[in-house]
């Protein structure tokens, strides 16, 4: 029987092996971690965020560069066929009020137990504790294991190692010197759906740290999300800086800082909130005044005097105009990026050019690799998970195709 390892326990090694054994290959998973799926488990903390429903050219637009590297592995494994997966496992997917598609249970735990029974039951047999290092001169698989070295042979191998986000879930990027050395041509791995460092003063920073801003838009060049972001004690973050993470980061990276905007009611324009500012103040404060003429929260006006102290104006001192001006236009200066470890994801890694149409890297034949560690990024809201999928289920079907199976 044909023997194929596959090297990482998350979405696309799980998702490869379940091909592979469907087309009679006998399969060995391997993992450094004690178990399968850990950061698949701590994706799914807050509700498994499983696909999107928006209609396919939509959502294969998400990719944006990587989409024609991507589309034959999504077009063949779609966000409806990944919904059929998950309830043939017993787990039953709804469609939320943001067109993200989640299982009825909202947990990972119950999916990923079923998976793996069925895994089980297909005869995959599990190796954990097994850090991969390499090849020795025969090529066959080194591992560093509890109890010393281990050396496994392979007819073919598949490599899931994903990024190097949550490092202590199993993905460090250790991976990156071992294919370097074969001269596989990596692209940096670097943070993605990730926070940034903002300089807040001492004031704003002790007060409004863990504070929401709700239904703002934000924009970074030409490039505008409406959404929700968080103030943390160093920066901020949040689904719509997630969304504008590329961006913002290449900015960062190359300029040492981006500049974001921020709309506190993107759906008054400047006119309407002027006329709503006009009116007199009294005896209020002008935080009150701004709270009750705007409907502005207490976060949202501390960022508005942020950026009036940061232009050296009193924000007592601005007209209604200013202020409407300023509302739907304050100035956050990005200083850098939060640390790649603390990322959702990470961006980088196998650059497209090192793998044929089957995910199958050209300098070494017979080894595949797919999933995060590949190079290509996404938006938080279904897309990581998706081309996970997809691209592990694309690999395996290379695999059996170069077995010949």
């Amino acid at each position: 029987m044909t023997d194929v390892a596959v090297i990482g326990a998350g979405p696309a090694g799980l998702m490869a092996a379940e091909v592979l054994t469907q087309g009679g290959a006998r399969v060995t998973i391997y993992d450094a971690m004690p178990s399968a799926g850990r950061k698949f488990l701590m994706a799914g903390r807050g509700g498994l965020n499983l696909t999107h429903s928006e209609p396919l050219p939509d959502f294969l637009a998400r990719y944006r560069e990587a989409m024609p590297h991507l589309r034959t592995a999504i077009e063949a494994f779609p966000p409806d066929a990944l919904r059929d997966w998950s309830a043939a496992l017993g787990q039953l997917t709804f469609v939320g009020s943001s067109g993200r598609v989640f299982p009825k249970a909202f947990k990972a735990s119950p999916l990923l137990r079923a998976w793996l029974r069925r895994l089980d039951a297909n005869g995959v047999q599990f190796a954990f504790r097994h850090r991969w290092a390499g090849w020795d001169e025969q090529g066959r698989l080194l591992f560093q294991t509890p109890n010393g070295p281990s050396i496994a042979a392979a007819d073919a191998t598949m490599l899931a190692l994903g990024g190097a986000s949550w490092p202590r879930l199993g993905s460090d990027g250790a991976w990156v010197d071992i294919l370097a050395a074969k001269r596989i041509a990596i692209s940096k791995l670097r943070p993605a759906n990730s926070g940034f460092t903002v300089a807040w003063s001492e004031v704003f920073r002790d007060r409004f740290e863990g504070q929401p801003l709700k239904g703002v838009a934000l924009t970074v060049g030409a490039h505008t999300v409406r959404g929700e972001a968080m103030i943390t004690r160093s920066g901020i973050e949040g689904g719509a800086i997630y969304a504008l993470s590329a961006e913002l980061r290449e900015a960062v990276l190359a300029l040492g800082q981006a500049r974001l905007m921020i709309a506190l009611r993107p759906d008054l324009d400047a006119a309407a909130l002027t006329t709503r500012l006009s009116g007199t103040r009294g005896k209020q404060s002008l935080a009150n005044f701004l709270r009750k003429a705007a409907q502005l929260s207490p976060v949202g006006i501390g960022l508005m005097q942020e950026a009036a102290i940061a232009a050296g104006r009193p924000l007592a001192a601005f007209s209604p105009a200013d202020l409407a001006q300023l509302i739907n236009a304050i100035p956050v200066q990005l200083t850098g990026v939060a640390a790649i470890d603390r990322a959702i994801s990470t961006a980088g890694g196998v650059t497209f050019n090192e793998l044929d149409e089957h995910f199958m890297l050209r300098k070494l034949p017979g080894t595949f690799a797919a999933g995060e560690m590949v190079d290509w990024e996404a938006p938080t809201g279904g897309y990581l998970l998706q081309a996970s999928f997809a691209t592990g289920a694309a690999a395996g079907r290379g695999i059996l195709r170069w077995l010949n199976l």
